[in-house]
């Protein structure tokens, strides 16, 4: 008997897969397959479950640096010591450096990669971007000296934008090598080029670092960014990361220990990454005593006042000057600004750890409507959101610098926010200073803290700070009118034609859209499977968990997937495949219906259902309705002086037609009775979807009954394993449905509105339905596959 079965199971198993051969993948792929080879294998140093492995190891980098700026030639002396700590199982023969204000020089390939063409109508600045490299002879680095400790020159190469260092013995594993580089070079002014750069449709590229002048009172703003020669991140995972820096992909880098020593006029106002070690000796002691006053205070406090800013700038050039010193432990990077202009304020922030941090903001009179009322407590609220999302803030300042850009380092970000010549700004103004605030100060976590690697994976520092940005705003302001996270806004693109899309996972250099590949999409994704798929706590605690493993270490995309689904127990790779692998889009469309009921007298019929409804309602998105059911407090609410966004509003979309047909089934009846009893309230809607875009997702499904209420469905995206491409499902329910609507509150970022709602206007059909399934019983499913039935 065993014998017979096994063979009887060995005959169905083939003429199953006859059956599926003659079709095969027509309706099932691998999008629910596992990641598998997509991503990198763990080992040793990165383990299977997302953290770092017995064997992590990351190298060390410690400088120090003397610096000194000649505003008048405006140029940057430096001179510093670098101690490299080689802790990788792998001897060195030499070290990489990376020489970034190299970008600017006409040597770099930079100036030549990108094409251009001729339109009717040039601006000047077009003009002058065809050709970006002319005129520009003295910029980039210029190194002076490289030697060891003793004074011995050594060896060293120079490609583009990347400096080898040949080392006279070759450093093993466990030993560390001291040596000094002195260099110089021309800054370049940053605004310029801004508008150049613009010109040529290439805005990714533009310089983070130079100057800016201001005319109408002959004074400079210096933001002083990538800046001296920086050891190059070697990691477990890629070696030395020397790929050429072209002013897209930003930074790979070591962590270390910096003091650094600025000589400049002695009427220029410091901001720096780290601890200032010398204000005593270059404040005034009224500034001295507001800034230790800010130390206590509940609101920011100005150590350098709009008034003394503004005599500052209209006094003669100072000619002495003074050295400010700044330490800072455990940085990957190290930045600076310097101006006459600057009004400084400062307030604390409590940690969650009890530590506390200074929040400051350094600012022109130009930006001071914006940033005296909102720089430094959008610094302070995104510290407070940013740890509650990850880890406790764990260096001793954050700075806000308005530099009409932005760009992040080390406990330093410069942020636009300049307001109307006559002191006025408009509400996009507003909006614009607290937003990229929030997202550059943040970056504070992706990737200063949590260090990967932005030359190869932009979205993975980008993406990551837009999606927490997102959440910071909306405790900001509960209406606030995020420019990244809402699903439904970033549906345009990702339905753009395939050949417009590149996946998330592209390199940095490559990605055609840069700002909707790196920031918009990845924080799309991660806002999604936080609210719709995984559930708030479970993403958060997951989330967090990724930031405590991989806090002062290199991580891998790799390693934030494996956390995620470690750290929750959920089997998230069909989500990563599709949204970081792909370019496919979420449109999933609601065929059809059929409404039933069951023939109470046995006589079935069926009727067909065409009339469209069509309506509008106020339209809140899921993280807004999220946010009030867990009482989070908008910081708006909490602080009368910050005011309020507006609100939004979209129309809810309708569908054309739904068709019916009958079905009778013959067996052993109920009694006219029993029917009545259990079945007479109950009506059955089958429900027939096809994917249209090709991304698998959950299915929202929102019901409105006769009566006015509603109900929401939730249906996973496991619903999509067997079938791809289409599934039918059947639901119950005791109320008749007037109309259904598919993601009411546009939480999948589905692309195709027009068929996600259907109207039920007519009266359903009619099935039979009796005690027992006689024509189920006894049928083997090969059997019917094989159209052979019997009753035996």
């Amino acid at each position: 008997m065993q014998l017979f079965r096994f063979l009887l199971s060995l005959t169905l198993f083939g003429l199953f897969a006859s059956l599926h051969a003659q079709n095969p993948g027509a309706d099932h792929g691998n999008k629910f397959e596992q990641l598998g080879t997509l991503i990198t294998p763990p080992n040793s140093y990165h383990a299977w479950d997302g953290a770092p492995g017995p064997d992590y190891w990351q190298q060390r980098a410690d400088y120090e640096i003397d610096c000194t700026l000649n505003t008048e030639e405006q140029r940057l002396d430096g001179s510093e010591w670098i101690t490299y700590y080689n802790h990788s199982p792998q001897p060195l023969r030499y070290l990489w450096l990376q020489l970034d204000e190299n970008q600017h020089s006409p040597k770099n390939d930079n100036q030549y990669f990108d094409p251009s063409s001729i339109k009717p109508v040039m601006s000047e600045y077009e003009l002058k971007a065809l050709e970006t490299w002319r005129g520009r002879d003295k910029y980039g680095v210029n190194i002076e000296a490289v030697a060891d400790e003793n004074g011995q020159a050594l060896e060293y190469t120079i490609n583009q934008t990347m400096m080898r260092v040949e080392l006279p013995e070759t450093l093993g594993p466990g030993e560390h090598f001291r040596f000094r580089v002195d260099w110089h070079y021309y800054i370049v002014d940053r605004v310029y080029l801004n508008h150049l750069l613009e010109a040529t449709g290439n805005a990714a590229t533009l310089p983070r670092g130079g100057y800016e002048y201001f005319p109408e009172d002959d004074n400079y703003l210096y933001t002083i960014t990538q800046w001296y020669p920086r050891l190059c991140a070697y990691t477990d995972f890629g070696g030395w990361q020397n790929n050429q820096f072209t002013g897209r992909g930003e930074f790979a880098l070591t962590f270390g220990d910096y003091t650094v020593r600025i000589t400049l006029p002695e009427d220029h106002m410091v901001g720096s990454t780290g601890a200032c070690l010398n204000y005593v000796d270059v404040l005034t002691p009224k500034q001295l005593e507001r800034w230790e006053a800010a130390q206590t205070a509940d609101a920011p406090v100005e150590i350098v006042t709009l008034k003394e800013a503004k005599a500052q700038e209209k006094a003669k050039p100072a000619k002495k000057t003074q050295t400010w010193i700044y330490h800072a432990n455990q940085v990957r990077d190290f930045a600076w600004t310097a101006s006459r202009k600057f009004i400084w304020d400062a307030m604390p922030h409590s940690n969650s750890d009890g530590k506390r941090v200074m929040c400051m903001s350094y600012y022109p009179k130009e930006a001071y409507p914006i940033y005296s009322r909102y720089s430094t407590k959008a610094v302070a609220h995104t510290l407070k959101t940013y740890s509650k999302y990850s880890l406790p803030y764990p260096y001793p300042t954050a700075i806000s610098v308005e530099a009409s850009n932005g760009m992040e380092y080390p406990m330093i970000c410069f942020n636009p926010g300049r307001a109307e010549p006559d002191g006025t700004y408009t509400e996009i103004a507003k909006k614009s200073a607290i937003s990229v605030i929030i997202h550059e100060v943040g970056h504070n976590y992706y990737p200063m803290i949590i260090n990967s690697d932005e030359r190869q994976w932009a979205w993975f520092d980008e993406g990551l700070n837009t999606f927490v940005q997102f959440l910071a705003e909306r405790e900001f302001d509960a209406d606030y009118q995020s420019w990244a996270g809402p699903p439904h806004q970033i549906t345009a693109y990702m339905s753009m034609p395939k050949g417009e899309l590149e996946p998330i996972m592209t390199n940095s250099e490559n990605i055609k859209d840069y700002f909707s590949n790196a920031y918009l999409k990845p924080a799309t994704a991660l806002n999604i499977l936080r609210e719709t798929i995984m559930g708030r706590e479970l993403f958060d605690y997951a989330f967090r968990e990724y930031g405590r493993r991989w806090a002062f270490k290199h991580p891998t995309p790799a390693d934030f997937f494996r956390t995620m689904e470690d750290a929750s127990g959920v089997d998230l790779d069909w989500f990563w495949r599709g949204w970081f692998y792909s370019t496919d889009y979420v449109d999933i469309s609601l065929d059809s219906i059929k409404w039933y009921k069951v023939d109470l007298e046995n006589d079935p019929e069926s009727r067909e259902i065409t009339q469209p409804v069509r309506a509008s309602k106020p339209f809140r998105d899921l993280s807004q309705i999220r946010n009030e059911e867990a009482g989070i407090v908008p910081a708006d609410e909490e602080d009368p002086e910050l005011q309020d966004f507006y609100s939004n509003y979209r129309p809810w979309e309708t569908a054309d037609s739904v068709t019916q047909q009958k079905i009778v089934i013959y067996d052993e009846p109920f009694s006219k009775k029993e029917k009545q009893q259990q079945f007479s309230d109950k009506n059955y809607y089958e429900l027939h979807f096809s994917n249209k875009g090709g991304l698998v997702m959950p299915v929202i499904i929102q019901w409105t009954y006769e009566d006015g209420s509603t109900e929401i469905d939730r249906i996973p995206a496991q619903i999509w394993r067997k079938n791809e491409s289409a599934f039918t499902k059947v639901f119950v329910r005791e109320k008749q449905v007037k109309a259904i609507e598919i993601d009411p509150y546009r939480e999948t970022a589905d692309a195709g509105l027009s068929n996600n709602s259907w109207p039920l206007r007519q009266v359903p059909s009619r099935f039979q339905v009796f005690k027992k399934h006689k024509i189920e019983s006894g049928i083997n499913p090969m059997q019917r596959a094989n159209g052979k039935y019997t009753d035996d």
